[in-house]
């Protein structure tokens, strides 16, 4: 039986018992992570994380989950307080649902029921994951005009640029791994990974689904809609209690569900990595074992999200925005149009050749206009001593006060003795 004949013959206590455990995995593994974050950032800035709450903190999560509902919750007077109560609704109901169609294992048997590790597999997996992917943004958006204060509102708008930016690149770059699979369908996509993984095969997607999935869960340095520095906290700024708990739960689970769809498309999915593959005639990628490798590489791409949170600062509004439109995505596109000239080119007659080699050209004629101009390499420099702006010279010398010509001395006195009448006359009036 094909993947799609077993899913579609599970019973209902079977489905019912995979939704639960959907369920818990991201909520469950959103804490873990928030945990690990705590402790890995703070042995990579050389300060103690959480070390206080159980052995090696281990229950700060739970100690947060129990103080969070009894903080005080503050709605602002100026905020729509339906859409202010339904914005967090709409960020965390959604998050999870992607992860539904992603494949966790092959066929297995649970208690005594033949059936595939996934919920459902649809011919159009990868479409479903970025479309209810992107709903979360609505929730942020929301949020940010539905307090009514200027910052949340900066937050949100920086939000919706930020995610429609980087889902352009994000998508470019699922869509060279659906040339080369020929398929929608997640399941598939795994299946067609068998010997060479994506992530080797089509290193450059790879790359920017790296870069984009970053930019995607507002995550640093990419982390704008949030920067403190700038809008206090975004646009969960008016936001306390389990609201704000709801927002920060959801971005976990957006980092699980991208980390689980880039596990899917380039790193084989469910699938051994390649040592392992080779012991025992394929032992390790058959039964429950490749569930194991699934959730290994999704903690692999969380210590990624943690790695670069800890190491690098946040980047600047332009640079940000310059770096999803003007690099990848150009790079993408270009990409996609290298990968479908190799794929076609051995069906390809003499005519046809000579047409893709003529647009090849064209195409770097392209990116030769699009290059800079070589820049000065003194440009931008401020000397030590001065010289230049904003730097004043050590040496700086007032200029002396130029002296006045007769005419100069002449027309001062008049205005003078007129200035001196004009008094007069008004002190005689009073």
């Amino acid at each position: 039986m094909t993947r799609a004949e077993l899913l579609a013959d599970d019973p209902i206590w079977l489905i019912l018992l995979k939704v639960l455990f959907i369920f818990l995995f991201a909520l469950l593994t959103a804490m873990i992570t928030v945990w690990a974050e705590r402790r890995l950032i703070g042995r990579m800035q050389n300060r103690p994380g959480p070390n206080r709450v159980g052995p090696f903190g281990l229950l700060q999560p739970i100690a947060d989950a129990i103080k969070m509902p009894f903080k005080e919750e503050i709605v602002p007077r100026t905020a729509d307080k339906v859409t202010y109560r339904l914005a967090p609704v709409i960020a965390g109901a959604d998050d999870d649902r992607p992860v539904g169609v992603m494949p966790f294992g092959p066929e297995v048997s649970i208690f005594g029921e033949r059936t595939v590790l996934q919920l459902v597999d649809l011919p159009v997996g990868a479409l479903v994951v970025l479309a209810a992917a992107s709903i979360g943004v609505y929730g942020v958006i929301l949020a940010g005009w539905s307090s009514g204060t200027p910052y949340p509102l900066l937050g949100g708008l920086r939000s919706a640029a930020q995610v429609i930016s980087y889902e352009i690149a994000m998508g470019l770059a699922i869509v060279a791994v659906i040339l080369q699979s020929h398929s929608l369908s997640l399941g598939d996509i795994v299946d067609s990974q068998h010997g060479l993984w994506f992530g080797v095969a089509l290193f450059p997607a790879f790359f920017i689904y790296l870069v984009a999935m970053v930019g995607e869960t507002n995550r640093a340095p990419f982390d704008l809609p949030e920067a403190e520095s700038e809008l206090v906290a975004g646009f969960h700024t008016e936001y306390s209690s389990m609201k704000f708990v709801i927002f920060y739960i959801a971005e976990y689970i957006n980092m699980i569900v991208v980390c689980a769809m880039g596990t899917t498309l380039f790193l084989g999915g469910y699938m051994a990595p390649w040592p392992i593959s080779l012991i025992g005639d394929n032992y390790f990628n058959s039964g429950w074992w490749p569930m194991l490798w699934f959730i290994a590489k999704i903690g692999l791409g969380m210590f990624l999200f943690i790695w670069l949170r800890g190491t690098l600062p946040r980047y600047r509004y332009d640079q940000f925005m310059k770096l999803g439109w003007k690099f990848l995505v150009p790079l993408s596109l270009l990409f996609i149009v290298v990968l479908t000239i190799i794929n076609a080119w051995p069906q390809m007659q003499g005519t046809g050749r000579l047409i893709s080699v003529g647009f090849g050209i064209l195409v770097l004629i392209g990116l030769a206009f699009m290059a800079p101009d070589r820049r000065d390499s003194r440009a931008g420099r401020v000397p030590m001593s001065g010289g230049g702006f904003p730097v004043p010279p050590i040496d700086l010398q007032i200029p002396n006060k130029p002296r006045r010509t007769r005419q100069a001395r002449s027309r001062a006195g008049r205005r003078q003795t007129v200035a001196a009448g004009a008094k007069e006359g008004d002190d005689g009036v009073s």
